[in-house]
């Protein structure tokens, strides 16, 4: 495939998965900034490796290689994160505008306490419900992505959400 075809063919994958992986990182890592860095990185991986994952795919869709590339991404970013110590700077939240509606109020913190659980779940069950419920991933992406098979991806994410549903439900989130 010449250059030119081959930069189309990846235009194209970045258009269609631009959302996805940033989506993913996003949920992976909880700040902007990181996630774009991540989302860019992932696709800069991507670039470079691309012809040989066109021709290694068979035809099958290339988003749960993405997502892989930037999983592996965003582990490689806790690692180096817990290696250098972090200043009060890293850890202030960004500011936000107030609202005055009690029902979005009550929706951010129901949806605070789900990341909560979420982010408390072991690695490959939170990247298993990421992937299916952030991403709208199905069953065999994920196991792609995770290098698993579709039954255990099955199984895995049937624990994940028992998991988080007993978590949430100690906490009185859910009833």
């Amino acid at each position: 495939m010449d250059k030119a075809s081959l930069d189309r063919e990846f235009s194209e994958l970045y258009r269609a998965h631009l959302r996805d992986v940033y989506s993913y990182a996003y949920y992976r890592v909880g700040d902007h900034h990181d996630a774009e860095d991540l989302t860019e990185q992932t696709f800069l991986q991507a670039y470079r490796h691309f012809e040989r994952a066109l021709a290694e795919s068979d035809g099958r869709p290339l988003r749960p290689w993405l997502i892989r590339i930037a999983h592996n991404l965003a582990a490689n970013h806790y690692r180096d994160r817990s290696r250098r110590p972090q200043t009060h700077l890293d850890d202030s939240d960004t500011l936000r505008t107030t609202h005055t509606t009690e029902d979005l109020v009550e929706g951010r913190d129901e949806l605070a306490r789900v990341l909560a659980g979420v982010a408390e779940l072991p690695d490959d069950r939170r990247e298993a419900l990421i992937m299916r419920f952030a991403l709208g991933m199905d069953n065999r992406e994920i196991a792609r992505a995770m290098g698993k098979t579709d039954g255990a991806t099955k199984v895995l994410l049937h624990r994940a959400i028992k998991q988080l549903e007993e978590r949430l439900r100690k906490q009185g989130a859910l009833t």
